[in-house]
């Protein structure tokens, strides 16, 4: 019998489980906070195992003799410890094709709410004292089709994303050295050959990387002040690719003019929270309209959600009981 356990509290039931591994498999919907709250005797019988927002430890690993497959039920996989996995034979899979229309229409959302004012003139219209009822002259605010939009990572959100950029009329570039030769030839998008060369050619920069020992910290200060002044920063992939410090630096500085955020460092924010992220729950003026942030919420519709579920279960079934597992992350990736 195949074991396979559900980390997260988050289903009532197995049904949509069951219908994907038939009636063989023992699934437990474990419920834990955290991995290693899990009991022995699950550890012991675990082949496969699945996580949503739980990380797995070379620790964890070392209490399931059994275990074949970990899932992220997510794109991002850091929170598995996918070094440990490999040297213990453990396939590591995750989910990268659900909410990419939800992550693409956001990242435009929070690009638009810049540059077209929106989140400006709603900061500003509200209070005691709300703005003269008009324009506000404010670097933010410019016409699509005279601005350059720069993406970082051409991989399936990425692509979305910058197709609907290319739809709104903004000239679309990319960086991605993964990407194969002849990628901007298909879309029809401009191609930098190094991170720097796209920075300096870009008026809006949308973030779509992994978080991997190289993507860590891949925007620091150097790099965004390598973008034009007024420039508009998006980030909808993972906190820590950006510096947060730096990103406030260039703020206040007004070098970057906005900044539209789903991610950050640290998730939840705990205490002491980042400076930036307190200025803008304080509403201090400097950062009134620049700054958009929204809490890891750009995946989420109803919809996305039922395909996580599901997905992942596909996903599992094919890794655990056939010969050509999918979404498979392999250690060249990590």
């Amino acid at each position: 019998m195949t074991t396979i356990v559900y980390a997260d509290d988050l289903y009532p039931d197995d049904s949509v489980e069951r219908a994907a591994y038939g009636p063989d498999a023992k699934i437990i919907m474990a419920r834990v906070g955290a991995i290693s709250e899990l009991d022995d005797a699950t550890c012991a019988e675990a082949d496969a195992l699945l996580l949503m927002t739980l990380r797995a430890t070379a620790a964890d690993f070392a209490r399931m003799p059994k275990l074949r497959v970990v899932m992220r039920m997510g794109v991002g996989y850091d929170i598995i410890d996918r070094v440990a996995a490999a040297k213990r034979g453990i396939m590591v899979c995750n989910v990268p094709d659900y909410g990419t229309t939800e992550v693409a229409d956001h990242a435009m959302a929070l690009m638009l709410s810049l540059r077209r004012g929106i989140a400006l003139y709603f900061d500003t219209q509200r209070g005691e004292k709300p703005a003269v009822w008009g324009p506000i002259t404010t670097p933010l605010i410019r016409r699509s089709n005279v601005q350059r939009f720069g993406v970082i990572g051409l991989g399936r959100i990425g692509t979305a994303v910058a197709l609907r950029a290319k739809a709104f009329g903004f000239n679309v570039s990319f960086f991605d050295p993964y990407r194969s030769v002849g990628t901007e030839l298909s879309f029809g998008f401009g191609r930098a050959k190094t991170l720097d060369a796209l920075l300096e050619q870009s008026d809006v920069v949308s973030v779509h990387t992994p978080l991997t020992p190289e993507t860590r910290g891949l925007l620091g200060l150097a790099q965004l002040r390598r973008l034009p002044a007024g420039a508009v920063l998006v980030n909808t992939a993972r906190g820590p690719i950006v510096d947060w410090t730096a990103l406030e630096t260039v703020l206040r500085e007004g070098h970057l003019a906005g900044a539209g955020i789903d991610v950050i460092p640290v998730e939840p924010p705990t205490e002491p929270i980042p400076e930036l992220l307190r200025a803008y729950r304080a509403k201090e003026p400097w950062l009134l309209g620049r700054l958009v942030v929204t809490p890891h919420s750009a995946f989420h519709s109803p919809q996305a959600w039922d395909d996580i579920r599901t997905k992942s279960a596909e996903t599992m079934a094919a890794a655990l009981f056939t010969d050509h597992p999918q979404n498979v992350v392999t250690p060249d990736m990590f």
